[in-house]
């Protein structure tokens, strides 16, 4: 009899990583959802645990707010804790911020969501991991991270922040492929399509506006198409990025290892 498959899903209350965590569900899989509003996780749960398609799988809610570094060591904690292995981990957790938000680290908000918190769970959890699939974004292209002032947002701009957020976190996944090399362990990231998700609303005018235009993006549901075939995609291969279904060439600007090297040292003063 096969074993159970174990998936972890940050920012999985709604949007894409809802919409995958629901599949998952629905193969059969153990799915532990990480969400930073409890109220929000445990009403996901509840859908989930009522979904009738489900065939034998289960749902069940880590919280921990992925902004803050002591949160995400203690999500990390609960993980290890609940799982003797992670078959999946897909970091779908994102911040698209609209206004410079300092954590009490006094980093930029989006720098650890979108960058800091996967890196540094990775590491955390690297003895129960099999699979990790990063959810990324095609803007990437558009980032110009600089170590030096993004962290802490001392380069903010409202549009420019999070190409620079997901840029940085691209840059380190061929590292990771190349560290976990004849482990067993592989990741890869997808940028999963133009989705209608609530990512990036600034409410107002503005946000009314950006809903008119997002009725004609995709569902989550097909966001979360490229990222379940990933999740269970055979593991040969490591380090790859994906534009829906298809691996493709990182852009120049994903292509510098002085400057990968840089963030991954940066992200290492974290992990111990």
């Amino acid at each position: 009899m096969a074993e159970t498959v174990t998936a972890v899903v940050t920012g999985a209350n709604r949007g894409i990583g809802f919409a995958v965590a629901t599949e998952l569900v629905r193969r059969g899989c153990r799915v532990v959802l990480v969400t930073r509003n409890r109220a929000r996780g445990e009403q996901a749960v509840a859908a989930l645990g009522a979904w009738p398609g489900g065939a034998g799988g289960s749902a069940e809610l880590v919280v921990g707010d992925l902004s803050v570094l002591s949160s995400i060591r203690a999500v990390a904690v609960e993980l290890d804790s609940r799982c003797d292995r992670i078959d999946v981990l897909v970091h779908n957790a994102g911040v698209w911020p609209t206004r410079l938000v300092r954590t009490e680290d006094g980093y930029e908000q989006s720098f650890v969501v979108n960058h800091l918190a996967p890196f540094l769970l990775n590491h955390l959890l690297e003895k129960r991991l099999r699979r990790v699939v990063q959810v990324s974004a095609g803007l990437y292209v558009k980032g110009r991270v600089d170590p030096d002032r993004t962290p802490r947002g001392e380069d903010f701009h409202w549009m420019r922040t999070y190409c620079d957020t997901k840029l940085a976190n691209l840059l380190t996944v061929p590292l990771f492929a190349k560290h976990w090399e004849n482990t067993g362990v592989t990741i890869d990231a997808v940028h999963p399509g133009v989705v209608r998700t609530g990512l990036g609303d600034p409410g107002g005018v503005k946000g009314l506006l950006l809903k008119v235009i997002k009725r004609r993006w995709d569902a989550p549901e097909a966001g979360a198409a490229p990222v379940m075939r990933l999740a269970f995609a055979p593991g040969e291969r490591s380090g790859r990025y994906f534009d829906g279904d298809h691996p493709v060439p990182l852009a120049p600007v994903a292509d510098d290892p002085a400057l990968a090297r840089r963030l991954w040292d940066q992200g290492m003063a974290h992990v111990a």
